[in-house]
Order: C-alpha cells, then structure tokens, then sequence
C-alpha cells in the first residue's frame, strides 16, 4: 500500500466516525449535538496536550543525555537531520518489557523512549529500525490524527449516553427501541473505527520508517524479536488500554484477542506488518538495486 492511498484511508476512517457522529446526533436535536462534540473534542484536546508528560510518568520514564544513552541519541540524530525534524528529548524506561513510543503534539515538542528491555534484545540495525518508525510517528502528525478520532469517538459516546437518559430531540422523545440500539452500538461502532484509525497509523509508521532508514528488513526482524518477546514478559502495569497505541508493539500483548475481539486491537498482526515491510524492502531493491544492508 502506497504512503498516499494508506493516508487517504485514515481520513475516510475519520470521516466515517463523523458520518456516525452526525447521524446519531441528527436525532437528538441541535442542543445535545453540540455538548457532547464540545466535550469530547475539549477532553482529548487536554489528552492531546498533555500526552507526552503523561506518557512519560505512566511507563516511570526519564529524561536521558547522549553521555548516558550514546547510542540511541547518535541514531536518532542521524535519523532526524535525514528527515529534517528537531531533535526530540531521549527518554529511558525501567520497563523490562522491550518496547518504544514516541509522543508530543508536534516535532518541536516530540520525545523519544525505549525502554531497558529493547535495549538488551535488540542489535543496532533492528534498533534504528524501531527509532525510524517512532521519529515517523512524531513526523506524520500521528498524535494529532489520533486525538481528532479519538474526539469523535468519545462525543459519540457521550450523545449515545444522552440518548439513554434523555431520549430524542423530538417532542416525544424518540423511539426507544433506537434509542436503545444507539446507546448500545454507536459507541461500540466508533471504538471499531477509531482502533482501525489506530492500525492504519501503525503501517504507515511502519513504510515511512522503513524508508526512513532504508532497511525494512531489520526493522521486520525487530517486530519478530518484540512480538516473540512481548508474549513472555507480562504486561507492565502501569500502562492503561488507552496508551497502548503510543507503542510499536502492543504492551499488553496477554489481553489481545481474536476473532472479532481483534476489531478492537490498537495494531496490526505482527505477521501482516512484517510481510509489507518485506515487499517495501522488493520495492526499494527494484528502485535502487540491491541494497548491502538489506540482505
């Protein structure tokens, strides 16, 4: 898939979300529309605000100089001047589940963080792999993108509640049986589309990193060792569902399902990343030869 076409998908996701915001709203009169879009958006604006400091003091990250973490800060910078992007904070966790997350609302405010556990699993060409796609993250405005869906989402839940407890916009206060069916699906429907909004953010994450570093093959075998490894350290608990997405691998890989249950999966399958990421890494050999680094 295409950079183009895999954004182009994130905003009809987006749209989606509002089409369902709209008809539902349409229902319920102007009045309650209006709150709960003012609501939502002005609560995930704060999470949006705030979401590195958060993200941060909930993984027990800290601040790290270059004279502390070389390797990861010599990467990053050659990753950002490559790209064009300020050079984010560098941050440490004590987590030993081998993870990395980027956040803040724009380049000039991005942070960077590994954790202890990705730092022993991983050689230096699957970790500039990772870095790549968390610098791609800070680049393709993912945390914006994702503060905007989960806006809708939550104004959604909010006129669904609306619906339950002061029914219509009508004079007769709507049809209880839709009421009922918007209370219980509208809200179930927008966590599918907003966690689909989610996914589509992960591999684009994943194609601009691999160009970013030009080798999609090592940032592949980093999602294999993460996946593998992810299964037998338990989930860190200090992390919530609701910062599971900032990761590049799911932290809480022992709640995930399947079946329908993956519908509300914050990532993609692991195998799916990995076989696009091998046919990126056809495409960039086709378009400049063989590559030393990719074989």
């Amino acid at each position: 898939m295409t950079p183009g076409i895999n954004r182009a998908k994130t905003w009809v996701l987006i749209a989606g979300l509002m089409g369902l915001f709209l008809l539902i709203g349409s229902f319920f009169g102007s009045n309650g529309l209006i709150i709960a879009l003012v609501l939502g958006l002005g609560f995930n604006f704060a999470m949006y605000w705030f979401s590195g400091s958060i993200a941060v003091k909930t993984t027990r990250s800290r601040l790290v100089t270059e004279q502390e973490l070389p390797q990861v800060h010599r990467i990053v910078r050659e990753l950002t001047q490559a790209e064009g992007m300020p050079m984010p904070d560098i941050y440490l966790s004590d987590m030993q589940q081998p993870n990395a997350f980027a956040t803040g609302r724009n380049p000039s405010n991005a942070k960077v963080a590994v954790t202890q556990g990705i730092l022993q699993i991983l050689d230096e060409r699957e970790l500039r792999g990772v870095l790549a796609h968390e610098l791609s993250h800070v680049a393709n405005r993912d945390i914006l993108i994702g503060s905007i869906a989960a806006g809708i989402g939550t104004s959604i839940s909010f006129i669904a509640q609306f619906a339950l407890f002061f029914g219509g916009g009508d004079d007769e206060g709507g049809n209880p049986i839709f009421l009922l069916l918007a209370w219980i699906v509208a809200p179930i429907a927008a966590a599918i589309i907003q966690m689909a909004v989610s996914r589509s953010r992960e591999y684009q994450a994943d194609e601009s990193g691999a160009f970013l570093s030009k080798d999609p093959r090592a940032l592949a075998s980093a999602l294999a060792k993460l996946e593998q490894t992810a299964k037998q350290v338990l989930p860190p608990r200090s992390v919530s569902p609701a910062e599971a997405h900032l990761f590049i691998v799911n932290p809480l890989a022992g709640l995930r399902g399947r079946g329908f249950a993956s519908l509300f999966s914050t990532h993609p399958p692991t195998e799916e990343r990995i076989s696009r990421l091998q046919a990126i890494e056809a495409r960039i050999q086709q378009q400049q030869g063989p590559i030393g680094r990719l074989r």
